[in-house]
């Protein structure tokens, strides 16, 4: 099992839970980006740079992935791929997308760029809390312990 970081738009603090999470864990965790990252010198961390272009890191991701592989994300249409590859996707607030609710997280997501795209104002998500960070922590780590041990 490897763990696939879209890492354009992950936050640092969150790049940072999985930089020790890898180390802690020893799982293979490779950060995706289109521009260059600096990850800690470890043989479980990875930086791949991609080229620039819509959706090259998530192609890239796609490509790569193995089922049972954890992709960390909050690209809801990459989630909904690596979902029916066979994968696991968990967003950085430790929002962890399912079968059950791809779909409908799909149409939401789909229903609000349809009116961002006609003009109407939606907002960005809130920053990331305190509280979003300790969720996913959470969530990772309840992720990993439910891996098998090597």
């Amino acid at each position: 099992m490897n763990i696939w970081v879209d890492a354009d738009a992950c936050p640092v603090v969150i790049k940072d839970i999985l930089f020790r999470a890898a180390e802690r864990a020893k799982i293979l965790t490779t950060f995706v980006a289109n521009t260059l990252l600096s990850t800690p010198a470890s043989s479980y961390i990875l930086a791949r740079q991609v080229p620039r272009g819509f959706d090259m890191a998530d192609n890239e991701i796609v490509r790569s992935l193995h089922p049972g592989d954890l992709v960390i994300t909050a690209d809801i249409p990459l989630a909904s791929e690596v979902l029916s590859k066979g994968g696991h996707a968990l967003n950085p607030r430790g929002e962890v997308y399912t079968l059950d609710t791809i779909e409908a997280l799909l149409t939401l997501r789909n229903f609000m760029d349809q009116l961002r795209g006609s003009g109407v104002p939606t907002g960005g998500p809130p920053p990331l809390s305190h509280s979003d960070r300790k969720v996913f922590a959470n969530q990772l780590d309840k992720f990993l312990a439910r891996q098998p041990k090597s």
